[in-house]
């Protein structure tokens, strides 16, 4: 089995959901978005570290949900609803002792309450 550490991060995450790991957040690509693999071997993946920054000089309140869809809320699982992130605060909602396990075809995603407002990373270990 070989382990990896991933960073995923998103600059600039606006008003529409944006997938953990998008080129262009703001209705732009979504490539280089992370979602668990579904090839051969079989990929573990753990969440180690989630972090949201508040990149403005106003508060914003950021949603982030467990999905398997970036465009669908049926299968949403929040992580958080509508946290307050005053102006230049990050809040950390997985590390130290926090993990989140992924299964196949998960993904994270995220949005706030005004345009272009947060920057999230997200650390991760891959074992396959």
């Amino acid at each position: 089995m070989a382990n990896a550490f991933i960073r995923k991060t998103s600059k600039g995450v606006g008003t529409g959901y944006v997938q953990v790991g998008a080129d262009f957040p703001d209705g732009g690509s979504q490539t280089g978005a992370y979602t668990v693999a579904t090839t051969s071997p079989a990929t573990q993946t753990t969440i180690i570290g989630f972090s949201i920054s508040n990149v403005t000089g106003s508060a914003v309140d950021v949603d982030v949900a467990l999905s398997q869809s970036l465009t669908s809320a049926s299968d949403d699982v929040s992580l958080g609803s509508s946290i307050p992130l005053p102006s230049g605060s990050t809040v950390v909602l997985i590390g130290g002792d926090q993990k989140l396990v992924l299964t196949t075809d998960d993904l994270i995603k995220v949005k706030s309450s005004a345009a272009g407002s947060v920057d999230v990373v997200m650390s991760l270990l891959e074992i396959t």
